[in-house]
């Protein structure tokens, strides 16, 4: 008995659920018939404005056609009632004449005859019939203001729905990834003068070839292109790869979308690592500010932050992003007069680039690279083993090269941003301004470990940008940098 229970209670959920299917499926046919009937309500009002558009045109194109013949049939007709007005006065001149001629004939007396010969000869001479064109000024001829729409009356007679856009197709040879932009170039596999405008959709990855269905970004989207390239500027590199595809769009549909392209974006993307910073300092992903309190102040906040929450406390997150505050008690990296940061990813090969920003009323600051083995007293620049350019508003304004103990005055002026590039392999690490990509100060060494990015800050704060490629201004320098003056080595003759 139970088991029949079960058996037939079984049985009605099964069918409970297929009636909820059907009804589901129920609902959605209706809601497409509404659909149906919407749409096409919609499309036949779409189609009524464009044919009342198309007789507008041809009305008016009808009237000015009728206006043109009209004009010239008014010009011509003028032309001519004006010429025969002209040749009836002459010929009524010239009948008279006739007749006075044909008088004077009879008249017998010498001298009165010569005077009607004069008179008459006078009057032949001053004639208008003699001066007279006798040919009409204009012709009756219209046949230039004839009309043979044979050709238009096909194109209307082969009018039809628009069709649906071609997939276009994405060029990676015309692609160009650079500066920090990419350019993305397509073309159309046939001519479609149909096109309004092209949708263009990328989206971030770290995995190389097609795009994949989990785990990844979504699509951002790039509207109403009307050329056949784009280009995104003032990107984040922050993932090894881009995806890339685009969509042709008429008036009515968008077409299918291209094959999707991966284009690399690598980049040196690092955060600055606030566990192992000094304790004056207040450390952020890519800021660092003094902090003359030693984080006193801001762990009083936290622990009244704690008290008053009841909710528990977000997971830490290991990857790039924010970070809870660190407690100051456990950081012992970097103490004394070393108000140092590093930041979190070492440099093992290749060329690099990233951008510092100082505050306006930053006292003192340094900027550089450091191997991993840098002293907790240790300031960059006093050892042989970290390289930076130091910037002291404090008492008297300096711009300095340093490293192993050794300094260089540089005589040029502190950017507003600075640029650095660090060619691990090549044994180069060079400072630019970021805006005009001037060369500041290039350091020649061997690099014999992995270094870290190094900033030191007192009274004040830095701002970083990575996630950068190195610049093409910079790439060029480069090739053409070495031989100049500004070496490492020139700052062993130079005691601080």
């Amino acid at each position: 008995m139970d088991s029949q229970k079960e058996a037939l209670q079984r049985i009605i959920s099964t069918l409970a659920n297929k009636n909820d299917e059907i009804q589901n499926f129920i609902d959605t046919l209706n809601q497409t018939l509404k659909g149906v009937q919407e749409n096409s309500s919609s499309v036949l009002s779409e189609l009524d404005e464009e044919f009342d558009s198309l007789y507008s045109i041809l009305d008016e194109v009808k009237e000015r056609m009728i206006s043109s013949i009209k004009q010239e049939r008014a010009q011509k007709s003028q032309e001519l009632q004006s010429q025969l007005s002209q040749c009836n006065n002459a010929l009524e001149n010239s009948e008279e004449l006739l007749e006075f001629a044909t008088r004077s004939l009879d008249i017998k007396e010498s001298e009165e005859f010569s005077k009607a010969a004069r008179q008459i000869k006078d009057r032949v001479t001053m004639a208008s019939a003699f001066r007279l064109s006798l040919r009409p000024k204009v012709s009756d001829n219209m046949t230039h203001l004839m009309v043979d729409f044979s050709q238009e009356r096909k194109m209307l007679q082969a009018l039809k729905f628009l069709p649906v856009p071609k997939a276009p197709e994405i060029d990676p040879v015309e692609c160009l990834v650079a500066d920090n932009a990419v350019t993305v170039a397509w073309r159309m596999p046939e001519e479609d003068r149909k096109i309004d405008h092209f949708i263009l959709e990328y989206r971030k990855t770290n995995f190389d070839g097609l795009p994949r269905v989990k785990d990844e970004r979504c699509w951002e989207l790039v509207d109403h292109i009307k050329g056949t390239e784009h280009t995104l500027s003032g990107l984040k590199f922050d993932s090894k790869y881009m995806n890339f595809r685009v969509r042709a769009c008429n008036k009515a549909v968008a077409g299918e979308y291209s094959d999707p392209v991966t284009l690399e974006t690598k980049a040196l993307n690092f955060v600055l690592d606030n566990s192992s910073s000094h304790v004056n300092l207040r450390v952020e992903d890519s800021c660092v500010e003094w902090d003359p309190t030693g984080g006193k102040g801001q762990e009083s906040k936290i622990k009244g932050k704690e008290n008053k929450s009841s909710g528990t406390p977000s997971p830490k997150r290991t990857s790039v992003g924010s970070r809870p505050p660190a407690v100051r008690g456990s950081r012992d990296r970097f103490t004394g007069e070393s108000y140092t940061v590093l930041g979190d990813t070492a440099i093992e090969s290749g060329q690099h680039y990233w951008e510092v920003k100082a505050q306006k009323d930053c006292k003192s600051y340094s900027v550089g690279v450091a191997y991993k083995t840098l002293g907790k007293f240790d300031q960059l620049g006093k050892t042989n083993t970290s390289w930076c350019v130091h910037v002291n508003n404090w008492l008297q304004n300096t711009f300095a090269a340093k490293h192993n103990n050794k300094v260089k005055a540089l005589d040029v002026a502190v950017p507003e941003k600075m640029g650095v590039f660090c060619d691990f392999d090549g044994g180069q690490l060079s400072f630019y301004d970021a805006n005009s990509k001037q060369l500041l100060y290039s350091f020649k060494t061997k690099f014999t470990q992995p270094v870290l990015p190094g900033f030191m800050v007192w009274c004040g704060g830095l701002s970083l940008s990575t996630g950068m490629q190195v610049p093409s201004a910079v790439r060029t320098l480069q090739k053409s940098e070495n031989g100049m003056t500004g070496s490492a080595s020139s700052l062993n003759n130079v005691t601080q």
